[in-house]
């Protein structure tokens, strides 16, 4: 599954965009500050941007992308921006430029487009593994190991939920962001189910699930994990 993040200030455009992709089978991650962009890149493995330009800022964050990652950034602008503007945006290395009114299918064609072109054969992005506590996760094989050689297997869902805690160690997150993060087809993680999938997480990764350590509730908010995350992720050559 793709994975998709989504700058946007605006939050009823955000979660619009985002539900949008997410029928069309993206995994999306919702952001509302440059300052999350830059921890997510930093830690994910990202297929493509998409930016809301609403300043100069906005279109030098393109160049700080391409330092980065490699996939490609689509900014997303009002029917007002000028053509100069529309071309220093391509010519800081965005993929492509929108301007409203477009219409979602369109937006979806042109991300496909750029997904295609951006894609390079002969790189490919090793996947990282995560140690937190006494556990490493391997996300290739979706298999967590204890120090003491017990291992886990998770279940999509069950890995999608805990990646989105590692990689945002020691903050609360919504149980909003934790559906959407858990969600592997549109639709099918739900409010309601989420604190079934997140016993079953801690079932598997905590000493007494009853009584958690790791994954604790945050009442009336949602979840985090209380623990420090060190990240794996390097590129791999193939030839």
């Amino acid at each position: 599954m793709k994975h998709i993040v989504v700058l946007e200030s605006d939050d009823a455009a955000r979660g619009d965009l985002a539900d949008y992709l997410m029928r069309q089978n993206f995994r999306v991650t919702q952001l509302s500050e440059h300052l999350h962009l830059r921890q997510i890149l930093s830690r994910e493995i990202i297929d493509a941007v998409l930016i809301d330009v609403k300043s100069e800022e906005d279109i030098g964050l393109v160049k700080d992308i391409s330092r980065l990652i490699d996939a490609p950034v689509l900014l997303l602008s009002t029917n007002r921006t000028s053509e100069d503007e529309r071309v220093r945006g391509l010519e800081a290395g965005a993929a492509d430029y929108l301007c409203r009114p477009f219409g979602y299918r369109e937006l979806s064609a042109r991300l496909n487009v750029a997904l295609r072109q951006k894609f390079n054969p002969r790189i490919e992005r090793q996947r990282r593994s995560y140690k937190f506590c006494d556990y490493e996760l391997t996300v290739q094989s979706r298999i967590v190991t204890r120090s003491d050689a017990h291992t886990v297997k998770l279940t999509t869902a069950e890995f999608n939920l805990l990646t989105a805690f590692l990689n945002q160690p020691r903050q609360v997150l919504t149980r909003e962001e934790l559906v959407s993060a858990s969600r592997v087809h549109a639709g099918e993680i739900y409010d309601r189910s989420l604190d079934a999938l997140i016993l079953r997480l801690r079932r598997k990764i905590e000493i007494d699930a009853v009584t958690p350590r790791l994954i604790l509730t945050e009442r009336g908010v949602g979840y985090k994990l209380e623990c420090d995350v060190q990240f794996d992720e390097r590129p791999k050559i193939k030839r």
